[in-house]
């Protein structure tokens, strides 16, 4: 006799975003509980995810015993689509104010990455996700701007995971998130995230490089935390309360890693081409409060540490595919 799938396993679209409505077929539901190599089955959604319902959701993925849920071996043959998203001018507004952009009704390069969040949190938590949501480090992320964007413009989102690999300190996969304007990709973000796992012989982190020259200082200051979750969506403890911050080891609050990447990008904002693509890979946490510096590499990348040298992101911005990047002013 089979027995009663757990209510984590029943993959309806009322789970996808937490309100009633048809549930998904048996043959899609099938390809999303269980890893394959084939193609990804699409899935349309009929807006974004509710983030308050994809938080419970990875609190109890993280429990042992069956209200955790299982995990595959693999990765989810599902992508997820939301289309016609819109900007709302003021949570834009409130953006460039918290990251430090100036006004305006175009988006920053990273603005997507937070209007399409929602979509990838509900990839990491499909229960054939390999890797529980809770624990995960944001190791790494890679944003490619097609073209400019603008707050009148609505945007097609896909998210899908990929690239699942071995790393030395447990296992590390891809989340992508692509964007699109009437069949039109204009921007793509990719987020490396690694699942750490106990396992014999860890890597050699080898010599710190001398920190970069400074270029600016910045003060980051405790409501950063809560500033960056209201207008990104984002409520993280670790990036909000003390309490929360020691329950995953840490001895206050840290910054959101993708607010320390749209920091620096407003740094540069004056010199970016219309198309360029911004690589970072994120190193030590910024705690709150704190003093960072930032750096503008002579190779075009960039930079952001503490005031001992300490690094806690090193990146790289480029033209994509082809262009000039202006020369960089006073920061």
């Amino acid at each position: 006799m089979r027995g009663r799938r757990e209510p984590d396993d029943d993959l309806s679209l009322h789970e996808l975003i937490d309100g009633p409505t048809e549930a998904l077929t048996a043959e899609t539901l099938a390809a999303a509980l269980e890893p394959t190599s084939g193609s990804r089955t699409r899935i349309d959604l009929p807006r974004m995810p509710a983030v308050g319902a994809l938080n419970r959701r990875a609190l109890l993925g993280a429990l042992p015993g069956p209200r955790g849920g299982r995990r595959g071996s693999g990765l989810p043959t599902v992508e997820l689509a939301v289309s016609g998203v819109t900007v709302d001018r003021a949570r834009l507004a409130d953006y460039d104010r918290v990251c430090g952009f100036r006004l305006s009704d175009r988006l920053p390069g990273t603005f997507p990455h937070v209007l399409g969040f929602p979509l990838s949190l509900r990839v990491m938590t499909l229960p054939a996700f390999p890797l529980p949501l809770t624990g995960l480090v944001h190791v790494g992320n890679r944003i490619t701007v097609h073209r400019p964007t603008t707050a009148d413009e609505k945007l097609d989102f896909i998210a899908y995971a990929e690239n699942l690999r071995p790393h030395d300190r447990g296992r590390q996969v891809d989340v992508v998130l692509v964007g699109s304007i009437d069949g039109e990709k204009v921007w793509e973000g990719v987020s490396t995230y690694l699942g750490r796992e106990r396992k014999p012989g860890g890597g050699d982190r080898g010599g710190r490089p001398d920190a970069p020259v400074g270029t600016a200082r910045w003060r980051v200051e405790p409501r950063v935390g809560t500033e960056y979750a209201r207008v990104s969506g984002d409520h993280n403890p670790i990036h909000t309360s003390r309490l929360g911050a020691r329950l995953f080891g840490f001895h206050r609050p840290i910054a959101h890693g993708m607010w320390s990447k749209a920091r620096c990008l407003a740094a540069l904002e004056n010199r970016l081409p219309d198309s360029y693509a911004v690589e970072v890979a994120f190193k030590l946490p910024v705690p709150l409060p704190s003093t960072v510096n930032f750096a503008l590499l002579p190779d075009g990348g960039f930079a952001l540490h503490d005031s001992r040298g300490r690094p806690h992101l090193a990146g790289s911005v480029r033209p994509h595919p082809a262009g000039s990047v202006r020369p960089h002013p006073a920061v």
